[in-house]
């Protein structure tokens, strides 16, 4: 087995490999050998999941159902350990796991923002191998925020949600997703992590920043 059999895999499934380390050489909360590989979504996801059972079940909650039964089945076919960022308490503590693997870092705006999805960032599982198998080199660039002049994450909220160093300001967030002037968000996703230029790279359709704001705004 090798990382390019894992992450083929991971890909045919609609997720990607979006961070890999080894905790013993780079120690993490939870764990202490072997290989841990982060999976996330991209452009490929939004199908994938759409054409599955949960997301027309009716049944609570399908976006996680769909993430434990295709994660977990990755991790059969790997005799791997599956973990997931949700299902707690205790939760599994992926934003350690995250920043540690050099992919991903805390933005001005508290938010996390990742090398190649910017502030869409959304993991749904991961993967822990007993054994040591190779892994690409995390980047040895700093955050991208560091050369990020303009910070949009900061400036482009409605109601200014986000101030450099946090706190994020809940109440101002959904009162704005109450009002006439929240469609816009609710429609096509946070305005504030569309900005972000490497939001880009993850190829969101409109349709799941849809669903996920109705999850995290509930009406």
């Amino acid at each position: 087995m090798t990382f390019e059999h894992v992450n083929s895999a991971v890909q045919a499934q609609g997720l990607e490999i979006h961070g890999s380390l080894h905790p013993r050489r780079s120690p993490v909360t939870g764990l202490t050998t072997g290989t841990l590989v982060l999976l996330g979504t991209a452009g490929a996801f939004w199908p994938a999941f759409t054409a599955s059972a949960e997301y027309s079940d009716g049944a609570p909650d399908p976006v996680d159902r769909w993430s434990r039964r295709v994660v977990s089945a990755l991790a059969q076919r790997f005799s791997a350990t599956a973990h997931f960022p949700f299902g707690g308490p205790p939760y599994a503590p992926f934003i350690n796991w995250a920043l540690a693997s050099g992919r991903a870092f805390s933005s001005p705006s508290q938010m996390m923002v990742h090398d190649q999805v910017g502030l869409m960032i959304s993991f749904r599982g991961a993967l822990h191998f007993a054994d040591e198998i190779d892994i690409p080199p995390a980047p040895t660039a700093p955050s991208p925020c560091d050369t990020c002049a303009d910070k949009p994450c900061l400036t482009s909220c409605p109601v200014g949600a986000f101030v450099d160093g946090g706190p994020y300001q809940l109440q101002p967030c959904h009162q704005h997703l109450d009002s006439d002037k929240g469609t816009e968000c609710m429609a096509h996703g946070c305005i504030a992590r569309r900005a972000c230029p490497l939001s880009l790279g993850a190829n969101r359709d409109f349709s799941q920043s849809s669903h996920h704001m109705r999850y995290f705004h509930r009406t």
